[in-house]
């Protein structure tokens, strides 16, 4: 009997499938980095790969996909084996026109493509299961609420090689992309500085440049090219420091307070085009600004509703007229109330009719964020990339910081692991990425030089 054109599958079982994927210390690729194996306990109906990369100027999973479709295929397989689910969903874009052509033949019956809009937020996991289901998520609930697990595209393909290969995870895929002599999506390894990822494009091509660590929405100011890549890194965009998208970042939180209290219009855009609003949330940014500038009129409800924002930044970057970032007033309310252990209980009000119209169209939104001077293709490269050394945060994860076994002057070679969290903690194995000799062991990382 001929396999199939995805190739063969590993007989494994939902156990082992879950063990391997721990010990290849897979975690979320695409957003916080929650540990995979954990995902893969839960039983669903839909086993769900975001593969919307809706995030300007970022080019990594699109590209992915046609060179490793198969692969791709085969990890959904395995997270449904693992997860009990019945229907797996590849939800990407229409103009990812070759990971369609290559996905398309080779799916089997219990796993379809789902076809996105080109919009913003299509790759918030709440927003693609509502686009790829019709099921909407309530307000601080969990995806698995509604019968669905999700993971990203590099997520999945971690998941195949750890299942195949016991193949840990020592890689990481990104773009490098705006302001830079040759924009490219790249391998590298984990623990390279962003300042040698950096010198792979050729340098910044403005002269005092600033760095964003993945996209423009959502990506976080870059405070130090010496930070090293780790399994979450999105990417790294580099605009003129003049630049708004910079700018905004530089804010300090009294400025971005200041300017909430002085300057807001009260006009509720920031309401009308929250994603999460439009779905049925409370969550209401409007609300929130004014319970920044008048204390006394927000309901505890209000104040508990800021937990549910995904920070996709659309309030401030599209929708205020005037400069407010609702979004910095929310993760400052978040903060506190987790400080406190506040939890936000509300119900899944009825959608938006309009909803599906308020996502914003990429293309206006490069146009919004000032981003046509720098939105490039970014094409996937084979480099071969060899640091002299990496620098590996113990904690690259949501959960327990990993414990070194592993003692300076050790030869250690790729893949082999160097870390671990406690027995029963929340969290996954580190590995070094290159061969060579640990030359520093702290409570933070562990540095190997090559060697």
């Amino acid at each position: 009997m001929l396999s199939p054109s995805w190739g063969v599958v590993s007989p494994a079982s939902a156990e082992e499938i879950r063990e391997s994927v721990r010990a290849a210390g897979v975690v979320g690729a695409g957003g916080a980095g929650f540990p995979t194996h954990v995902k893969l306990q839960a039983q669903v109906e839909i086993f769900l790969i975001n593969a919307a990369e809706c995030e300007p100027m970022l080019k990594v999973d699109q590209q992915l996909m046609p060179q490793q479709a198969e692969r791709l295929v085969r990890g959904v397989l395995y997270g449904m084996r693992a997860t009990g689910a019945t229907q797996g969903i590849i939800a990407l874009k229409e103009k990812y026109h070759a990971a369609i052509d290559a996905l398309a033949p080779i799916l089997p019956p219990q796993i379809r493509l789902h076809i996105l809009p080109d919009v913003y937020p299509a790759g918030d996991e709440v927003i693609t299961i509502w686009l790829a289901t019709g099921r909407r998520v309530p307000p601080a609930a969990l995806p698995t609420s509604v019968g669905v697990v999700v993971n990203n595209v590099q997520t999945v393909l971690n998941i195949a090689r750890a299942v195949e290969q016991h193949y840990p995870v020592t890689r990481r895929t990104l773009t490098i992309n705006g302001a830079v002599r040759q924009p490219l999506t790249v391998t590298v390894p984990l623990g390279i500085s962003l300042r040698e990822v950096l010198a792979l494009a050729g340098g910044a091509t403005v002269d005092d440049p600033g760095f964003i660590n993945g996209g423009p929405m959502m990506g976080g100011l870059i405070a130090s090219l010496d930070t090293p890549v780790t399994k979450t890194t999105g990417g790294l965009l580099v605009l003129p420091k003049s630049h708004p998208l910079i700018a905004r970042r530089m804010q300090d939180d009294k400025t971005v307070l200041t300017i909430a209290r002085t300057v807001c219009e009260h006009c509720r855009l920031c309401t009308d085009l929250c994603p999460r609003h439009i779905i049925g949330h409370e969550l209401s940014p409007h609300l929130l600004v004014r319970a920044v500038n008048y204390q006394n009129v927000a309901t505890p409800s209000t104040l508990l509703s800021a937990l549910t924002c995904s920070e996709c930044n659309v309030c401030e970057s599209v929708a205020c007229p005037v400069g407010i970032s609702p979004m910095r007033v929310n993760r400052l309310l978040k903060a506190e109330l987790r400080a406190s252990g506040a939890r936000y209980e509300g119900p899944l009000r009825e959608a938006d009719e309009m909803a599906r119209y308020r996502l914003i169209p990429v293309k206006r939104l490069i146009t919004k964020l000032g981003l046509n001077d720098w939105y490039q293709d970014a094409p996937l490269k084979a480099l071969d990339v060899e640091p002299s050394q990496v620098v590996l945060p113990l904690r690259q994860h949501i959960g327990a910081t990993a414990v070194p076994s592993v003692k300076q002057g050790e030869r250690v070679t790729r893949g082999q692991c160097i870390a671990d969290v406690p027995q029963g903690a929340l969290g996954v194995p580190l590995h070094a990425s290159i061969d060579g000799v640990i030359s520093s062991v702290t409570d933070h990382a562990i540095t190997v030089v090559r060697g």
